[in-house]
C-alpha cells in the first residue's frame, strides 16, 4: 500500500469507528475497534499522513514518540490509598492518570473535539520496561486502570527490523488485535503530495527522470547509505530558503540530506543544469509573452530527452508561483466577502456604523479562541487575519469620512471591497493568459508528444491548478486532457486486442 492509500484507510477507519446510530451510540463496539499499525521504512511520511487525516476528518490529534517515554509516564505514578475490605482497613497501590490519557482529555478541553486520533510513533522501539505496558494498551486500550476515551482511534507506527536495531517484534497475540498496514515507498503517490507542498521544481524534475533515486537504503562498507522521501522534502525547503537569500546550494549541502554519494553528486549536477536551462529558456518571459518563443521552441525540439522533460518541469515550476498567489488572494477575498455578509446581518437594528467596531471585537475574540484551540489550518488563519486587518482599515476610512448612517456605510464598504475583488480578477486574467501561452509554447515545441502528456498530467495532479481551471476554465487544458484520455483508452483497447489475439489457438 502506498502512503496516500494508507491515509485514505485511516480516514475510512475513522468514519467506520465513529459511525453512530440514531441514539448517538457508536455502532461498532469498542472491543472490535482494532488499532491501526502502520509499518514501513523511515522517512516515507507516516507521521505526515496521520496529521493530514486528522485535519481532513476534523478530529483531534494527540501524538507521542514512544522512545521518549518510560513506564511511569505511560501508566502514571504509584500512590498509596486507604481502603476497607470486610471491615479491615488496608493500604493499596493505585496510579495517577497516565500522561498520555491526560493529554487526550487536555486536547478535548482545548479544542472542543470529543473524538480523535492517538498517534504512537516508533511503537516497536520502546524500552524493555515499557514494552509489556504498550502491548497491553494495544490489546485492551488501557494504561494501567485508565481506559482510552470513547471515540479515539489508536494509530501506531513503526519501522521494520531491517531499518532499526532496537526494534521489537510483536507476538501473535498482539498482532491478532491490531490491523497492520504495510506501507511501501511510491514515487507517483509522493509526487502528488509534493506538488501540493510546493516541493522545489528541480527535485520534481529530477525524480520524474530518475525514478529509481526516490527511495534507497543500502548497507555499504562505509555504513548505511540512504535517501528517503523526508530527505527530498527537507532538501527542497533548504533550496527554497537559499534561493530567496541568493545563496548557492553546493554538493556538500546536498550530501547532508541525500546520504548516498552517487545520488547526491548526480542531483547537485542536475541542479546546475536546471538553473542553466531556466536562464536559457526565459520561462517568465514565455508566460508573460515577452520572450523569443520561436528560438526557445527551436532549441527544445532538438534537445535530448532529459532536457525536454526539464523544460516541462521548469514551466510547471514557473506556474506554481502565480497559482499560489492567486490561491492566497482568492482565500482572502472570499473570507472578506463572507465577513461582509455576516456583518450585514449583524447590523440588524443597530443604531449606526459604530456597530462595525463591535463586530470586529467579536470576530477578533472568536479568532483568538480558534487559534488557541488549534482549530484553524495555517491558510485559513492567514486569510482570517488579513480579512480582519482589511475590515479595521475600512472602519478607519468610515470614521475619516464621517460616515455614520448604516445604508451609506455599507455601500462604502462594498465600494472598498470591489477594489480587492478587482485585484483578484486581474490575477485571474493574468493566469488564464499564462496557461494559454504555456500550452501554445509546448505544442510548438513538442506537439501532442509525451512532453505534453507530462504537462497535462502534472496540472491534473496540482490541486491549485485544478481549483483555478474548474472555476475559470482553460480551453487548451480541456482539449489536451481529452486527447490524453482518448490515447489512454486507445492504448487499453490495443492491449485487450493483443491479449485476445495471443489467446487464440
Amino acid at each position: 500500500m502506498n502512503i496516500q492509500e494508507a491515509k485514505q484507510e485511516i480516514k475510512n477507519t475513522l468514519r467506520a469507528y465513529l459511525h453512530k446510530d440514531q441514539a448517538g451510540r457508536y455502532i461498532m463496539p469498542a472491543v472490535h475497534q482494532r488499532p491501526l499499525l502502520l509499518m514501513g521504512p523511515p522517512g516515507i511520511g507516516k507521521t505526515a499522513i496521520v496529521e493530514q487525516a486528522a485535519r481532513e476528518a476534523e478530529v483531534g490529534l494527540v501524538a507521542y514518540t514512544m522512545t521518549h517515554h518510560t513506564r511511569q509516564s505511560a501508566i502514571g505514578l504509584p500512590r498509596i490509598e486507604a481502603r476497607t475490605y470486610q471491615g479491615h482497613p488496608v493500604h493499596v497501590t493505585e496510579y495517577t492518570l497516565s500522561e498520555i490519557i491526560a493529554s487526550i482529555y487536555d486536547c478535548m478541553e482545548r479544542t472542543g473535539k470529543r473524538e480523535g486520533i492517538l498517534f504512537l510513533d516508533e511503537i516497536n522501539c520502546v524500552s524493555e520496561t515499557l514494552a509489556p505496558t504498550m502491548l497491553q494498551f494495544l490489546q485492551n486500550k488501557t494504561f494501567g486502570n485508565h481506559k482510552l476515551p470513547e471515540g479515539w482511534l489508536i494509530v501506531a507506527a513503526g519501522n521494520p527490523p531491517g531499518y532499526n536495531r532496537s526494534v521489537r517484534e510483536f507476538d501473535v497475540v498482539t498482532l491478532d488485535r491490531v490491523r497492520q498496514i504495510d506501507i511501501e515507498p511510491d514515487l507517483t503517490a509522493w509526487l502528488d503530495y509534493a506538488r501540493q507542498r510546493q516541493i522545489h521544481g528541480a527535485v520534481l524534475s529530477y525524480l520524474s527522470i530518475r525514478t529509481d533515486c526516490f527511495y534507497r537504503v543500502e548497507r555499504t562498507a562505509e555504513g548505511i547509505s540512504f535517501v528517503t522521501a523526508r530527505s527530498w522534502e527537507d532538501l527542497s525547503v533548504l533550496m527554497r530558503s537559499y534561493e530567496a537569500l541568493d545563496i548557492p546550494v553546493t554538493e556538500a549541502q546536498v550530501r547532508q540530506y541525500l546520504q548516498n554519494g552517487e545520488i547526491a553528486r548526480e542531483f547537485a549536477g542536475y541542479c546546475r543544469l536546471y538553473r542553466k536551462y531556466g536562464e536559457a529558456y526565459d520561462f517568465p518571459g514565455i508566460l508573460e509573452g515577452t520572450a523569443d518563443t520561436a528560438a526557445c521552441a527551436a532549441r527544445a525540439r532538438s534537445a535530448p530527452l532529459d532536457e525536454r522533460f526539464t523544460v516541462v518541469n521548469l514551466l510547471l515550476d514557473c506556474l506554481r508561483g502565480p497559482l499560489a498567489s492567486y490561491g492566497e488572494v482568492d482565500r482572502e477575498v472570499t473570507a472578506l466577502h463572507q465577513a461582509l455578509g455576516t456583518f450585514k446581518l449583524f447590523m440588524g437594528d443597530k443604531a449606526d456604523m459604530g456597530c462595525l467596531d463591535m463586530f470586529l471585537r467579536d470576530r477578533r475574540r472568536a479568532l483568538g479562541i480558534k487559534l488557541e484551540a488549534g482549530l484553524l489550518p495555517p491558510e485559513e488563519r492567514d486569510a482570517e487575519e488579513w480579512c480582519l486587518a482589511r475590515l479595521e482599515q475600512y472602519a478607519l476610512t468610515l470614521k475619516e469620512e464621517q460616515i455614520q448612517r448604516k445604508e451609506q456605510g455599507f455601500e462604502r464598504l462594498k465600494t472598498l471591497f470591489q477594489k480587492e475583488a478587482d485585484v483578484r480578477n486581474g490575477l485571474v486574467e493574468m493566469l488564464k493568459d499564462q496557461l494559454d501561452r504555456s500550452f501554445v509554447f509546448l505544442a510548438d515545441c513538442f506537439g501532442d508528444g509525451q512532453e505534453m502528456i507530462l504537462f497535462v498530467s502534472a496540472l491534473t495532479r496540482m490541486e491549485r491548478a485544478m481549483d483555478f481551471i474548474s472555476l475559470h476554465g482553460c480551453g487548451a487544458y480541456l482539449e489536451h486532457s481529452r486527447k490524453l484520455l482518448y490515447q489512454e483508452r486507445e492504448q487499453e483497447l490495443r492491449s485487450v486486442c493483443s491479449q485476445v489475439l495471443e489467446e487464440r489457438p
